[in-house]
């Protein structure tokens, strides 16, 4: 009986030395101030000519039937944006996509500033 009761006090004391959890902290996209008259509403619907006015010449331009995408980067995202005709109109941009350099995600606003920013330089 009392070989039960010292394991009993044993297993509690050692219940008491159990490791606690920390907490990694989640590391985010930085956040970049946008100026005025900027942002996704320039850039959803552009032309290819719009576009190259907003960030210059394209890294990568990529052909595909009508399709067509334009790659635009700097030291801090990389925008893929993608322009589609509708019907016999200019292609332009219906969907963008953004990302660090590093492929992390960064919101598409900020990347979208930090490449007009970029330019104004």
């Amino acid at each position: 009986m009392k070989k039960l009761a010292g394991s009993a006090l044993l297993v509690s004391l050692l219940g008491g030395c159990a490791s606690t959890t920390t907490t990694v902290p989640v590391t985010r996209a930085p956040v970049i101030p946008i100026p005025q008259g900027t942002g996704l509403g320039q850039v959803v619907g552009a032309t290819a000519a719009s576009l190259t006015r907003m960030f210059g010449t394209p890294v990568a331009d990529i052909r595909e039937g009508s399709a067509r995408k334009l790659q635009f980067s700097n030291a801090t995202c990389v925008l893929d944006t993608y322009l589609y005709p509708k019907g016999n109109a200019e292609p332009v941009v219906t969907y963008l996509d953004t990302r660090q350099n590093d492929g992390s995600p960064i919101d598409r606003a900020s990347c979208v500033g930090a490449l007009q920013i970029g330019r104004r330089k």
